[in-house]
C-alpha cells in the first residue's frame, strides 16, 4: 500500500489510490473510485464509485464528491463546497446512475469554500471559483467568477494572482506569465 490511510478511514475495497495519496479522518472512498498520485483528502471526505480523480488534488474537509464527476490534475476543492450528480432530483422517484449528469474540473482549477457546482458543467483548466459561488453554467479557463448564480468578475493566472488586461495583452506580476485575452469570454496563456 503506497498511500496513507487514517485508521478512521473506510476504503472499499475495488477502490484504486495512487502512491503518495493521504486519506485522513472519517473519510470514506467507494468500490470503483480511483484516486490519483500524491492527493490529499481532508477530514469527511466522501469519494463515491466510478468517481476519477488526477493526481495531486487537494480535497479540503467535509466534501462528497459524487458520481459523475471527474477531477483532473491539481485540482483544489475547498471546506465544504458542493458538488451535485442530478439535475431534478426526488426522493419518491429515486435516479439511476444512468440520469447522472457529468461534472468535470479541469487541471489546476479551485473551487472555494462552501461554493456549489451544479451538476452538467465543465470547470475549465486554472479557472478560479470564489467562496459560496453557485456555479450553474461552464466556467472559462483562466476565469474567476463568483456570486449567485456565479459570473465572470475577471481572470486569473495559472499561479493564481489576477490578471489585469490593458487591451488584449497582459503579463502576470507575480510569475511573469503572458496571456492574451481573443475575446469576452477567452484568455488563452501565450507559449514562447
Amino acid at each position: 500500500m503506497g498511500y496513507f490511510a487514517h485508521e478512521s478511514a473506510c476504503i472499499d475495497d475495488g477502490a484504486q489510490i495512487g502512491n503518495g495519496t493521504r486519506i485522513w479522518h472519517f473519510c470514506h472512498v467507494m468500490p470503483g473510485a480511483q484516486i490519483g498520485e500524491h492527493c490529499s483528502l481532508g477530514q469527511n471526505v466522501f469519494v463515491a464509485s466510478n468517481v476519477r480523480i488526477g493526481n495531486h488534488v487537494k480535497i479540503q474537509n467535509n466534501v462528497s464528491v459524487y458520481e459523475g464527476v471527474v477531477l483532473e490534475d491539481y485540482v483544489f476543492c475547498g471546506p465544504s463546497m458542493v458538488f451535485t450528480n442530478v439535475k431534478t432530483p426526488r426522493s419518491a422517484y429515486p435516479r439511476a446512475a444512468r440520469d447522472y449528469a457529468a461534472t468535470r474540473v479541469k487541471r489546476g482549477a479551485s473551487i472555494g469554500a462552501n461554493a456549489t457546482v451544479v451538476c452538467g458543467v465543465t470547470i475549465h483548466e486554472w479557472a478560479f471559483v470564489a467562496a459560496g459561488a453557485v456555479v450553474t453554467k461552464d466556467v472559462p479557463a483562466y476565469a474567476l467568477v463568483g456570486g449567485v448564480p456565479a459570473r465572470l468578475l475577471g481572470w486569473m493566472c495559472e499561479c493564481g494572482t489576477p490578471l489585469h488586461f490593458d487591451g488584449q495583452h497582459t503579463t502576470c506580476s507575480a510569475c511573469g506569465r503572458q496571456y492574451r485575452q481573443v475575446d469576452d469570454m477567452t484568455v488563452r496563456q501565450v507559449i514562447s
